[in-house]
């Protein structure tokens, strides 16, 4: 399950990919129109733009906009660093590897070797779609229910 931190951060890409290559946005019109509460926000967009997503611009006319073309910020990105692994066991993450207390041969491990192709075509997904591909993706979905 995605974390609200998640969720709100790609939310909140998909904002400034609308806008891309226009002014920044501020903090407020972004809290307000995708309805993310303003301190969450305050801290998920200081987050990417550490992290290289995103740039700041400080004073009147200031705000947030994003640094890479939306169709290169993928959601593998914007999950790792929002909302950790992407593996729903801790035994099959990549970057967030744990070995299961009650596991007693990873090896032959039927449950793991399962969530180990969960894994991989979760990563596949994640990794080929990208910010630009959801809007487009919500763009398509609404003119669909629009006829």
């Amino acid at each position: 399950m995605l974390s609200k931190k998640t969720k709100y951060a790609i939310r909140a890409l998909m904002a400034l990919a609308k806008s891309y290559g226009g002014e920044p946005m501020n903090i407020l019109s972004i809290s307000q129109s995708e309805r993310i509460p303003k301190k969450f926000l305050e801290q998920i967009l200081l987050e990417m733009r550490n992290a290289g997503f995103l740039f700041s611009k400080k004073g009147a006319g200031g705000g947030y906009s994003l640094l890479k073309d939306p169709a290169e910020i993928n959601l593998v990105h914007v999950m790792r660093l929002t909302g950790g692994p992407i593996a729903q066991l801790s035994c099959v993450s990549l970057n967030f590897y744990q070995r299961c207390d009650e596991c007693r041969d990873e090896e032959s491990c039927g449950i793991r070797d399962a969530f180990q192709h969960v894994r991989d075509a979760t990563l596949k997904i994640l990794t080929e779609t990208s910010i630009a591909d959801l809007i487009l993706k919500e763009k398509e979905l609404g003119d669909k229910f629009k006829l």
